[in-house]
Parts: C-alpha cells; structure tokens; sequence
C-alpha cells in the first residue's frame, strides 16, 4: 500500500509538473469545476490530505465536511472568493494562491484597456477593416498622456500599474482602507469619493468579498466625469453591473473596459455587448503562456511545500499553517 499522501488533481498539469507531483503524491483526478464530493468515492476523499484546484471548485463547509482528512488546498489564481476561509481555517486546512507570478500580466491588460477605450482603438480596426476610410477619416479620439488616473486599491497589481502610467506622464491617485507605505512616489492617497471625481481612467484593483460586492454602483458612478472611463481587471461582481449599463447609456461616464464581468462566459445578448462604448475582453489579464505557467508552477509547489513541511511561498490564511507548526 502507497504512503503517499493522496492528492485531487483539478486542474490540467504541464507533463512535467504532474511527474513531479505523481513522485511525491498519489493523484486524484477530477474534472475541472466538478466538485470532488460528487466525483471521488467517499472512501478516497476520506484519504485526501491535499487538492490542487482553479476558480471553479467551491471550498465550502459542505466540500470540507467530504474531505476530513484534507490539510491544504492550492489554489491556481490569486484570487480566492471560491473558498469560505473562515471555515477552513477553522477546520486547520491551509489555502494557498498564486500571487505576485501575474502582476505584470494584468497590469498590461490594464493598460490596454486604457488605450483601447481613450483611442478608440476597437472601432478604429474595424474603420479600416469596413472600407469606410475611403469615405473619410476616423473621428477624433482622447490623449491619456497628462490625464489623472485612479486606483481603487493599491496591491501589487495597483503599483505595477502606477509605475507603468508614469511612462504615460498620468498623475496617479489611489484610494485603499489605508494609505500603503510603498506607494510612496508612485501614488497619492485620497480618500473614496475623491478618487471617483478626480480621476479620468478609474481602474479597479481589489479582491471580492462580501464586503466589495457591488461596491462601485450608481453612486460611485455618478461621481465620476462624463469624460471619464471606468476599468475592471479584477472581479466582475465588484461593479454593480447593471448601474454600469445605466450610466453608459445615458453617458455619465465616457466608457469602460471589462476583462471581468458578474456572468462567464458573457452571452452575447448581455446588454454590455451591445454598447458602442464599451471594450470587453474574456478574463484573459493572467492568459499568457509565460504567465500562466509561473501560475501552476507556484500552485504546484505550495502543495508539495505544505506537504513536505515545508512554509509554502503563498498562504492565504498563514495563521494555519502556524498553528500547525
């Protein structure tokens, strides 16, 4: 009989990676998104000391009741609103994540949004693509250069963002729960509502929770410039998406970019997809081959790390893991 801890396997693995882990564990294979309480036989979950998973898997009360014996999660994202940590914390099960691998990743997307949305650069292509520029010239588009842009949230992606936007000459505001002592000459503190008056490109950059769900509504909305354009790399429910359509519509904002929205995938009959100002894009700001791999990489070694005895590089709720030590 193996002594190797037994493992769910809920995401697809590299071939190397999952030699790797095959050495040292003894995998179980889920489908991605399926819950394992439906898809391993209770015998096998009651061995399960470790999962490896993506987004789709909920962590609740309910998946932990099935697992008894589990010990840690891994989470590959850096996001982590699948799992109820208060209840695995509880229950002594160690969640990790993949923070810091993506920064970069979704910063650039970020950027892009910007540039599409101020340089209408969406229509532009399909200006060219129709024939119509025989007909004249595209219309005329904004400058971000000199423009002020805001971060609702000032985390690792927030700083590489604000350090990008410096190559643009854009003044940078954030607001957070408290000022953040790195954004020191990168970023100036202000508080809520002056971030949603002041800014010209507003971008999102915190978690969802309970507490930030539907956070940036019509009030916020309606702070904003005409001019202004509001962009979400982070999580779609942050922004309460009907009042977005609301003030797209009647323009009390100029436009928005959304890498994320409250339902994906996003039908073509959302509203969303009908406004002429808005650029959409598929969760896509951690989709590069270069990204994506440092992603698994890092999921993967938390979970053997935190097998092994080992403090893994990414604790979601490190208190766990010091309890436990």
């Amino acid at each position: 009989m193996s002594q190797k801890p037994k493992v769910i396997v809920s995401v697809p693995l590299p071939p190397d990676l999952r030699e790797r882990l095959a050495a040292a564990c003894d995998l179980v294979d889920v489908p991605m998104g399926q819950s394992p309480a439906d898809a391993v036989p209770a015998d096998v979950r009651a061995q399960v000391s470790g999962m490896v998973c993506t987004m789709k898997t909920r962590i609740d009360q309910a998946l932990l009741d099935a697992l008894p014996a589990l010990k840690v999660s891994s989470n590959f994202a850096v996001g982590f609103d699948n799992v109820d940590v208060a209840a695995a914390t509880s229950r002594g099960v160690l969640i990790c994540n993949t923070p810091g691998v993506l920064d970069g990743a979704v910063a650039d997307v970020t950027i892009g949004l910007m540039l599409c949305l101020a340089r209408n650069l969406v229509a532009g292509d399909a200006f060219v693509r129709s024939g119509a520029w025989a007909q004249g010239p595209f219309p005329l588009t904004r400058d971000i250069r000199g423009k002020t842009l805001g971060l609702l949230g000032m985390g690792r992606i927030g700083r590489v963002v604000a350090r990008t936007a410096r190559a643009f000459d854009m003044p940078v505001i954030y607001h957070n729960r408290r000022e953040d002592p790195e954004a020191g000459g990168l970023a100036t503190f202000v508080e809520r509502d002056e971030l949603f008056k002041s800014a010209d490109v507003l971008s999102i950059h915190i978690p969802l929770s309970a507490q930030t769900r539907h956070s940036v509504g019509k009030r916020e909305l309606s702070l904003m410039k005409p001019t202004a354009y509001l962009i979400n790399t982070a999580r779609g429910p942050v922004v309460d998406e009907a009042a977005l359509v609301d003030a797209l519509r009647a323009g009390t904002i100029a436009g928005a970019g959304l890498d994320v929205m409250e339902q994906e995938p996003l039908p073509a009959t959302h509203p969303l997809c009908g406004l002429p100002n808005v650029v959409l894009q598929a969760h896509v700001g951690s989709a590069t081959h270069e990204t994506r791999r440092a992603m698994i990489d890092l999921a993967v070694a938390n979970l053997l790390d935190a097998l092994g005895g080992r403090q893994p590089a990414a604790m979601v709720n490190p208190e766990t893991w010091k309890a436990a030590a």
